[in-house]
């Protein structure tokens, strides 16, 4: 007596291996959407190639910027824009419209919502007073109208004295007056105080 029961049973293996196939391949898909989804968001909304920003305050020219790219980041949770390829910015006093302040870095991002700027790499500022500070990072916290820097910072006075801020500086952002932590140098606080005026 023969049994040949064994193709029905390669049908029963195949059509549950190809069901299996089928929810692996679906739940793969749906991974795969989820995860695309996440990092959907994660990309530039808008792209400006060799950037040229120019802000006013009632008509007055208060910054100029240019950066060879800048990308905005607009559909995260935290939007911001950065510039990657480095960054050249004027700043203007109206005391003193004619002399702008400057600072270059080789990147910047800005969270807009928040007001607050951070620089990074070979950060270099130079006031309109002439004071020249080198250090590799700086933050701005634009509502308190503070910078600070944890970094060394290496300040040069238009005299040609010297200071450094071994644990970092805090400092108003038109550097009216600023704090310097673990410092030493070749200048006296009377030539701080004269350069403040």
């Amino acid at each position: 007596m023969e049994l040949r029961l064994i193709p029905s049973y390669k049908k029963i293996i195949a059509c549950l291996f190809s069901c299996a196939i089928f929810f692996i391949l679906t739940s793969c898909e749906e991974d795969v959407t989820k995860n695309n989804a996440k990092q959907s968001k994660n990309f530039p909304s808008q792209i400006i190639n060799n950037a040229n920003i120019i802000q006013r305050d009632s008509g007055f020219v208060t910054l100029r910027a240019t950066a060879p790219l800048i990308e905005k980041y607009e559909l995260i949770d935290t939007p911001y824009v950065v510039a990657t390829k480095g960054i050249n910015i004027q700043f203007f006093d109206k005391k003193k419209p004619k002399v702008p302040g400057k600072i270059t870095a080789k990147y910047a991002r800005i969270f807009e919502s928040k007001k607050f700027y951070e620089a990074k790499g070979n950060v270099r500022i130079t006031t309109s007073e002439g004071q020249r500070f080198a250090m590799q990072s700086l933050y701005w916290d634009q509502p308190k109208r503070r910078i600070y820097t944890h970094d060394t910072v290496y300040v040069t006075m238009e005299d040609g004295s010297t200071l450094v801020g071994a644990k970092g500086m805090t400092a108003k952002d038109d550097f009216s007056e600023y704090t310097f932590y673990k410092n030493t140098g070749d200048f006296s606080s009377a030539k701080i105080s004269e350069s403040k005026r």
